[in-house]
């Protein structure tokens, strides 16, 4: 298993980034897939999760409205759309790919892509 984060950066409180995920070494489109966060000094911090199939999603309360997860099948990649963003999003982003076709638990997780916001 092997997922690869890209997207992260440095922006401005109120601005836009789209993460992206590339999976490989599993079948994709067989499992959830989840986005979690570490903010500095913080431990691991659940954002949202996607089934298998992008029928279904759930968000973090502090994400619902701003945050939107999707994922792309055909491309084995996952995607967190963020927008108006704020300095309290400042975090690693993670994907992470769950056990099974519907489950907010994971057992693989990628080395993350910074995202900085400054106020």
């Amino acid at each position: 298993v092997q997922l690869v984060e890209s997207g992260g950066g440095l922006v401005q409180a109120g601005d836009s980034l789209r993460l992206s995920c590339a999976a490989s070494g599993f079948t994709f489109d067989d499992y959830a897939m989840t986005w979690v966060r570490q903010p500095p000094g913080k431990g691991l911090e659940w954002v949202s999760t996607i089934n298998f199939n992008g029928g279904s999603t759930y968000f973090a309360e502090s994400m619902k409205g701003r945050f939107t997860i999707s994922r792309d099948n055909a491309k084995s990649t996952l995607y967190l759309q963020m927008n108006s963003l704020k300095s309290e999003d400042t975090a690693v982003y993670h994907c992470a790919k769950a056990p099974g076709n519907w489950s907010a638990e994971f057992n693989y997780w990628g080395q993350g892509t910074q995202v900085t916001v400054s106020s």
